[in-house]
């Protein structure tokens, strides 16, 4: 770090406001902020800036904005698109949130909680769960992911089927605006249509618009039955008309509804040795479901059971397991939770984030697996994930065989085809991840244009000097 960064006016501000403890700006400290976890981008900042309390955060984005500093506001660095990653041009300030961690507020009788942005999503389970209450926003990073990157992102996961998106959970938001003031509506209302929704603005801008530092979320009964079992199918179009047949019978019950292909199965048995296998040879393609009640229901897993044996013999499935112990309902969990990982250590992969309606992906998937192939013959398409809310992760690994780097390069013309595909079928390119630095390109491509304007304003009018996470969601 040269001399003449660290002694720049806005650096000797921001070390008085925040005291000892409170930034990092030593090469060593700086260098878990600096990438994203995917590996794809590196970037540079002279400081990480770790207020404690809203008020520093505020007093962070004042300094900020007096001298035109850009700020990249900084969660657990879980983002699949970069959108937590400082750019290379080293003039950025990166905001950490992790020291704005507390639980401020769990109101048993009003199923809410008020947790600050830097607390961990499983923190925040933990003490739902400790209270007799549940918070479901339940995904694979939960150990580090935090609050406030889940609502910046609108996070999805494992039970949107039944609770919805991050967004869905909201009540209210602390948000520090670009001008360094404080809007607080942390308002725990059901009910309050006092015009605009303010908060809907700042969740999925993933910092673009303001530094979320507090939000009151939703809680609910704390499941205490489930029914989770494991069936093997010929057809995604199989896998949906068993899912609506789950819904019909049992309604807002279904919690869970995952596809996992016969490929993923197969890279989790090659790569993953804690997990064992529901079936002799993976079928075409498998759903996880588990269906869950607030009260005990002895027969909750027999209704189950019998709507699949119905399946069975009708020639719906052709195979089914139902975990009759935590340990297997965890064994299986685990086979899906493991999929990322089995991918990982296969090799390279590329990656997509689509979604349709439900409906609509059995068609999807006959054609998008011939276009993956014209595009890079003998690709190994992983499409699998919350088929229950329409979004799959898109993934292909490369021909057995093939080498890495020619893999790669086939890449945009794959993205390229499957996000035209996905367009042309009323679906959107992402689902869950949010946008971040890697795909403000495919915005421009796909939004509508005059939604793309109206975004353009809203930017222009909350940080009119362009200081908020420059560079994501927006070009």
């Amino acid at each position: 770090m040269s001399t003449a960064r660290s002694t720049t006016p806005w650096l000797a501000e921001l070390r008085a406001l925040l005291g000892p403890g409170g930034y990092l700006d030593q090469p060593d400290e700086l260098e878990p902020f600096l990438g994203d976890w995917r590996h794809l981008y590196r970037g540079s900042t002279p400081m990480v800036a770790l207020p404690a309390t809203t008020a520093e955060v505020a007093g962070v984005v004042r300094v900020c904005a007096e001298h035109r500093v850009p700020i990249v506001p900084h969660g657990g660095n879980t983002s699949y698109c970069g959108g937590a990653t400082p750019r290379e041009s080293g003039v950025e300030l990166v905001l950490g949130l992790r020291r704005l961690n507390r639980i401020r507020e769990l109101d048993v009788d009003n199923y809410s909680v008020t947790a600050e942005a830097g607390c961990v999503l499983a923190r925040l389970q933990a003490a739902s769960e400790e209270a007799g209450r549940y918070f479901p926003m339940s995904l694979g990073s939960e150990g580090s992911c935090t609050i406030g990157g889940n609502l910046s992102t609108n996070a999805g996961g494992t039970a949107v089927l039944r609770y919805g998106m991050m967004r869905d959970l909201v009540l209210g938001l602390e948000v520090v605006l670009p001008d360094g003031r404080v809007l607080d509506q942390l308002r725990s209302l059901r009910k309050d249509n006092t015009g605009y929704d303010l908060k809907q603005l700042f969740i999925g801008a993933e910092g673009s618009l303001g530094v979320i530092t507090a939000a009151c979320l939703k809680l609910f009964p704390r499941p205490a039955a489930y029914a989770t079992a494991i069936a093997g199918l010929r057809s995604v179009a199989d896998a949906v008309t068993l899912l609506g047949r789950l819904r019909d019978a049992v309604g807002d019950a279904v919690v869970t509804f995952e596809l996992i292909p016969a490929g993923a199965m197969e890279l989790v048995a090659r790569h993953v040795e804690a997990v064992q296998l529901p079936f002799e040879a993976a079928p075409p393609c498998s759903v996880l479901m588990e269906l869950a009640l607030p009260a005990p229901d002895s027969d909750l897993a027999t209704r189950l059971e019998a709507l699949l044996e119905q399946a069975l013999l009708s020639g719906l499935l052709t195979d089914a397991v139902i975990a009759d112990s935590l340990a297997r309902r965890d064994n299986l969990w685990k086979l899906r939770e493991s999929i990322p990982e089995a991918q990982t250590r296969e090799g390279a992969s590329l990656k997509h984030d689509i979604s349709l309606p439900t409906s609509a992906l059995p068609g999807f998937m006959t054609d998008a697996a011939p276009l993956v192939d014209s595009i890079i013959p003998g690709a190994r398409l992983i499409a699998y994930g919350h088929l229950g809310d329409g979004n799959l992760h898109f993934n292909v690994s490369p021909p057995v065989g093939m080498e890495a780097t020619a893999f790669l390069e086939r890449g945009p013309a794959l993205k390229r085809a499957v996000h035209d595909l996905v367009a042309s079928r009323g679906g959107s390119f992402s689902a869950e991840h949010g946008i971040g630095r890697l795909k403000v390109g495919e915005l421009e491509r796909y939004e509508n244009p005059v939604a793309l304007s109206l975004m353009r304003q809203l930017k222009q009018s909350l940080d009119p000097l362009g200081i908020m996470n420059p560079g994501k969601v927006l070009a």
